[in-house]
């Protein structure tokens, strides 16, 4: 072949395959863009449940095969690691369904070190509440309502925490001390406080809500003629099949509805009613408060509704990472005073454990909790809130103290200096 020919076969080849690349990228730019017709069929949640496994979970630690060790952390009992949340790769919804089964274990599990460790009662809310309707509970120490110098009551954020933990994600991950209360519990009892234990969070009763009968059919689609619309559905049903053919999941989790608790319908609810029918009627002249996150918000709302009860009972109150605004929430000046004089928040920051923090608004002053991560900052704190609990109440002994000299004073007998001498 002569070098000529084969010039002009390079050539042609070259040519050959810059047509080829302007065709298909003609094509692909001329392709329609997916318009919501087509996206309405993506289902992302059907997407996530490729080829899921059942959702049933075990019910109890030892079918988890996890136990708490004798420092508090949950450990696997036969190869001694902390737990792992991706348990099957690439399946991130059963992942989580059975973490947040652990977790509801866990709450049950907390209860009991609260009953049996702690030796707390519960105590039914509303304390009215009949057989038939939904109802909550709190945790009593035997001497919360006849102590009568300290009482401490707990309050922790929102979320699914329920009494006794400030966050499930430390109890699993990290240990009992950090995420429950029970180091507070304990240390209140051994000082002498008497101790309530809230629950904000438990506010409705879920009940599965039966299925939904089918549909009737249309009036529009019972005009057609049967067999037309036999042939319809069937393409439909033939579609839907191709399209979810290797992404349907046969499992559907049973829909359920929310009845609330009387009184009790959120948090802010919770603690008035706690409040009103337990905090106020209990003996101790000295109530003391620790609230976490949303508790620190419910508090304040507190203050709002029962401003002089409050005042006059509470001693001090520590927050941790409080979420309150004394703006959004109306708090009056009479209350922002008075959350600089007897509040401490500690908040997430990297500064040094009780650094002074540069407050936001003119409330309770902030200090730092010596760590970054919001769900660690009661624990962190845990020492510094008994000392300021300490401190706060030995400067309102010394105020009472002086208050009661300044009223003796003033009712003696002032000699009279106006009399002649003899």
């Amino acid at each position: 072949m002569s070098e000529c020919k084969v010039r002009c076969y390079i050539i042609l080849l070259v040519f050959f395959s810059a047509w080829m690349h302007v065709k298909w990228m003609y094509f692909f730019v001329s392709l329609p863009t997916p318009g919501p017709d087509l996206l309405s069929r993506i289902d992302l949640d059907e997407l996530m449940k490729k080829d899921e496994p059942p959702l049933n979970f075990p019910k109890t630690l030892e079918e988890f095969e996890y136990a708490f060790n004798e420092q508090g952390r949950l450990r696997h009992t036969t190869t001694g690691e902390a737990y792992a949340f991706n348990a099957r790769e690439d399946l991130h919804r059963w992942n989580q369904k059975r973490y947040e089964a652990l977790g509801e274990i866990i709450t049950r599990y907390v209860y009991q070190l609260l009953e049996t460790k702690c030796n707390l009662t519960k105590e039914i809310v509303p304390v009215d509440a009949t057989a038939e309707e939904p109802r909550s509970f709190i945790y009593l120490s035997a001497d919360a309502m006849s102590n009568p110098a300290k009482l401490l009551v707990l309050i922790q954020g929102c979320g699914v925490v329920r009494a006794g933990q400030w966050a499930r994600r430390l109890i699993i991950n990290q240990d009992l001390d950090s995420g429950t209360q029970i180091p507070f519990i304990t240390r209140a009892q051994e000082e002498g406080y008497g101790v309530m234990v809230l629950n904000p969070n438990e506010n409705h009763l879920e009940l599965e809500r039966p299925a939904k009968p089918a549909p009737l059919p249309s009036p529009e689609a019972s005009d057609e003629p049967a067999e037309k619309r036999e042939r319809k559905d069937d393409r439909e049903s033939k579609k839907k099949r191709d399209f979810y053919e290797k992404y349907r999941n046969p499992q559907k989790e049973s829909e359920t509805e929310q009845i609330p608790i009387r009184e009790n319908g959120s948090p802010e609810e919770h603690v008035l009613y706690v409040w009103d029918h337990f905090v106020s009627k209990a003996a101790a002249r000295n109530v003391f408060f620790v609230a976490h996150s949303y508790g620190g918000l419910s508090l304040v709302e507190l203050m709002i509704q029962r401003e002089a009860q409050v005042k006059n009972r509470v001693c001090a109150v520590a927050m941790t990472d409080s979420i309150h605004n004394v703006w959004h929430q109306d708090a009056n000046k009479s209350i922002q005073e008075w959350l600089q004089q007897h509040c401490r928040n500690w908040v997430s920051s990297p500064e040094p454990l009780d650094t002074p923090v540069e407050p936001m608004l003119s409330d309770c002053p902030r200090v730092s909790a010596g760590t970054e991560r919001h769900e660690l900052t009661s624990w962190r704190s845990f020492n510094s809130i008994f000392q300021f609990f300490s401190e706060a109440l030995q400067t309102g002994e010394e105020e009472e103290t002086s208050n009661t000299v300044t009223t003796r004073s003033s009712h003696r007998t002032k000699p009279d200096h106006n009399h002649n001498d003899l």
